[in-house]
C-alpha cells in the first residue's frame, strides 16, 4: 500500500479510502449489500478483478470482514465496526455533492441508476405480491450493460443481469439522460414516454405501475 508517510489522520485515511472505486464500494456496503455482485452492480464501470483487489485492501485495513455463506458457495461481506463508523463521511459527501455539483451527460450510467432503484429507492408496499418480471433496455451501452431485469416476487425486487428465462410482463426502453433524470425527479416519467425517449410495451396495468415503485422519481 502506498502512503504519503505523514502522521496526519486525514493523510493515513486517503491512503485507504482515497483510491479510486473504494469510497463508492464502502457505500454500496453501507446501503446493505453484502455479495459480490450486489455490490459490482452498484459500481457499473468497475472491473471485476479491481472489485476484488478494493474488498481485499479493505478487509486487510480492518474496515470489512469476510465471511464463507450460509450454504458454502461463495462470500459475504460485512462491515465492522470501523466500516459502519464511515456512515456519517459518505452522508457528508453526499450532501455536499448534492448541493456543489450538478449531474452531467457522463454521470447518467443507467445500469447505476436500476441498483439505486432497487436498493435504495423502492416502495416495496406499491410492489405486486405475484411474480413479476420488468425488462429494460439501454441502447446506448455497452452490449454487457444493454439489458437488464428487475424481478419482482413476494413484495420483494431483485436486480437481474441475466435472463431470469421466462416472458417479461414489461419491456421499457430508454436513453441514458431520460433514465437518470427521471431517477433524479428532472424528468417526469409520462413525458419522457410522451416524446419517445422513454418507451414502453407489455402489460398497461403493470406498466402504468412500475414509475410509482420508485420513491424519488417524478410520475
Amino acid at each position: 500500500m502506498k502512503t504519503y508517510g505523514q502522521y496526519c489522520p486525514v493523510s493515513r485515511a486517503v491512503e485507504i479510502l482515497g483510491e479510486r472505486w473504494t469510497l463508492l464500494v464502502v457505500r454500496n456496503l453501507l446501503l446493505g449489500c453484502s455479495t459480490f455482485t450486489d455490490i459490482a452492480h452498484g459500481v457499473p464501470g468497475m472491473s471485476r478483478s479491481l472489485l476484488s483487489a478494493r474488498l481485499r485492501s479493505l478487509e486487510d485495513a480492518g474496515v470489512i470482514e469476510v465471511r464463507p455463506k450460509e450454504d458454502g458457495r461463495g462470500k459475504r461481506y460485512e462491515l465492522t465496526d470501523a466500516g459502519r463508523s464511515l456512515l456519517p463521511v459518505v452522508q457528508a459527501l453526499s450532501a455536499w455533492g448534492k448541493d456543489y455539483l450538478d449531474v452531467q451527460p457522463e454521470h447518467t450510467n443507467p445500469v447505476f441508476v436500476l441498483w439505486a432503484w432497487v436498493h435504495v429507492h423502492i416502495r416495496r408496499d406499491r410492489l405486486p405480491r405475484d411474480r413479476r418480471l420488468v425488462e429494460f433496455t439501454f441502447p446506448e451501452q455497452p452490449p454487457s450493460f444493454r439489458r437488464f431485469w428487475i424481478l419482482v416476487e413476494g413484495g420483494e425486487a431483485q436486480l437481474c443481469d441475466a435472463d431470469p428465462g421466462f416472458e417479461p410482463d414489461v419491456r421499457v426502453r430508454s436513453t441514458d439522460a431520460a433514465f437518470t433524470g427521471w431517477h433524479i425527479g428532472r424528468l417526469e416519467w409520462s413525458q419522457a414516454v410522451r416524446s419517445g425517449e422513454i418507451e414502453v410495451s407489455g402489460s398497461r396495468t403493470l406498466a402504468r405501475q412500475v414509475p410509482s415503485w420508485n420513491e424519488r422519481a417524478a410520475l
